[in-house]
């Protein structure tokens, strides 16, 4: 049967100084249990774990060049065709190549009407009089040297 009186204090403060030294007494037998199996558990121990890396290792490097030479390159595989497949399809837009064909060809045709156009005008000059030739071609030579065949400089008419 439980009592309902009240114990005193000093009482319950001795008792609970009681628990608490025989904790301690209790934690630093085990500390020393602990220390004494340690030392004769450590060399075993250092032993099993020597002999567990010399067996896994071999088996490491196995599974290494397996995965080296098995795993790997179908993984690769199978990742670029993935790739493929997800990878949108290329727009057929002009080349820098073609490009640079049509600049060619568009320069090339401005060349050649500037040509013509010149070839026009020397051309009319010339339907002219026999001095108008004369002065088209002298004209032509001071465009060329500027000055004509006595080392004078003319200006145009």
């Amino acid at each position: 049967m439980i009592s309902i009186r009240r114990k005193p204090q000093d009482v319950v403060r001795t008792r609970l100084g009681r628990v608490q030294e025989a904790a301690r007494q209790g934690a630093d037998v085990c500390r020393q249990g602990a220390s004494n199996a340690a030392g004769r558990v450590a060399p075993i121990a250092g032993e099993r774990v020597m002999i567990a890396r010399g067996w896994s290792a071999p088996r490491l490097r196995r599974a290494a060049r397996y995965v080296e030479t098995g795993i790997a390159p179908r993984v690769s595989t199978f990742l670029s065709d993935v790739a493929g497949r997800v990878e949108p399809p290329k727009s057929a837009k002009p080349g820098r190549g073609a490009l640079m064909a049509m600049m060619g060809v568009v320069a090339a045709v401005g060349v050649a009407g500037a040509v013509a156009t010149r070839r026009g005008v020397i051309r009319d000059l010339t339907k002219g009089s026999g001095e108008h030739v004369e002065d088209a071609t002298s004209a032509d030579s001071m465009t060329v040297t500027g000055a004509d065949v006595d080392g004078q400089v003319h200006s145009p008419h």
